[in-house]
Formats: C-alpha cells, structure tokens, sequence
C-alpha cells in the first residue's frame, strides 16, 4: 500500500518502504505523539525516534527483534512518557541532544551535537541541532542514496510553520535554523516527519517561509 503518513491513535502503523530502510510511523497519547522505527533493510537493526506514549504500542510495534537504539528529539515530556519503559524492556542505548538531555528523565547513553552521525544498521542519519522549540532540539536526516531525503524533526518543524516558541528571540532562532540547516541544503523533495500530526514536505513548505517570519511565529 502506498504510503501517507497519516495515522491515528489506536490505528495501524504506517509503513514507508525505502529500498535501505523501512519506516513504520504510529500515533500514541494523548498529545498524538508521532514515534517512528527506523529499521535497516539489510541488518534487521531497529532504532526508535521518540519513545513517546503507550510503551505497549511501541513494544508490539517493535516486537521480537528489539531495538539498538532509542533517540530522543528533545525534552519536551509528551516524547519521552514511554522511554523509560521501552528501554528497560529492550536494554537499548538512549540518544539525546546534547543540550536537552538534563531534561529527559532516563540518561542519554550517547549526548548528540550538530552534524554528528546515528547509525541504524548500514543506514546513517545526520543529526541537526535546531534551537528555539527547546535549547537541544535535534532532527534527524537520511540521505538516501536512491532518492531523495528524509527528515525527521521532531516539534521543529510541521506543515504550515515551525514548532511552537515563547519568545521572539526564540523564534528568530528557531526559523533561522530551521532554514539553514534544514530548507538550505535539502532539497523540495525531502520527505518530513514531524513529531505530531501529518507528513509533508520541503517543496510544500518553503514557499511560506517569508510568511512565518513576517507573522513572527
């Protein structure tokens, strides 16, 4: 079946099937988090981006092959209600940016800068540190060698505007990376994965940016 993106709480996972990568996306909560496995296509190795609600869901989700890897896109607690839970159940190692991870609950195993790399398998991610929504915000970016790219990130950005922030400082930092780390070297095609709600993508975004920044949120 093709793929949407768009799913319910209490409903199927979605699945996108990448020639390297699968990647299932399910709604959990309250807040209708989006969690997303990551898993390699040529190792079976599973990574999860934000263990967000429902440990349950994740866990079937998961299921018997377990996961090497939890990553955490920031501190914010609607993303991390099941970390503690999923991690002690699969033992696996816990990422987190750098500046967020005092914020989160259960210890970062692995404290994540701008620019470094999140292997899942034979598949490697890039991960963007986004300020503004929260001070260690990260994104996550697969370039994918047989198409175009996928970004996952997190509360940073959705369709219609960047995530939510309390001051115009933060906005003006948050729209400013979001263009330059995130819109300027990525191209229309890019697929995005935001933390709540629908997919979209660079291509439907960009032309609005003047419009965030002049509406100042």
């Amino acid at each position: 079946m093709t793929y949407s993106g768009a799913v319910k709480v209490g409903g199927r996972a979605d699945v996108h099937e990448l020639t390297d990568l699968m990647i299932s996306k399910v709604a959990v909560g309250p807040m209708n988090n989006n969690a997303y496995l990551l898993r390699c296509r040529a190792t079976g190795e599973q990574l999860l981006i934000d263990a967000a609600a429902e440990a349950g869901t994740l866990l079937r989700l998961i299921g018997d092959d377990g996961i090497a890897s939890v990553v955490t896109t920031h501190r914010h607690g609607d993303h991390w209600q099941a970390l503690a839970e999923v991690v002690a159940a699969t033992g696996a190692r816990t990422f987190a940016g750098r500046h967020d991870a005092e914020g989160i609950p259960v210890p970062a195993d692995v404290l994540v800068d701008d620019l470094d790399t999140v292997r899942v398998g034979r598949v490697s991610l890039t991960a963007r540190h986004l300020v503004g929504h929260t001070p260690g915000s990260i994104a996550l970016v697969y370039d994918d060698p047989h198409g175009a790219p996928h970004v996952f990130t997190g509360d940073c950005l959705f369709p219609g505007g960047p995530g939510r922030t309390t001051s115009p400082e933060d906005f003006t930092n948050l729209i400013d990376d979001v263009e330059a780390k995130i819109f300027d070297p990525l191209p229309d095609e890019t697929w995005v994965y935001p933390g709540h709600g629908n997919d979209t993508t660079l291509g439907a975004e960009r032309p609005h940016l003047a419009s965030w920044r002049s509406r100042g949120w």
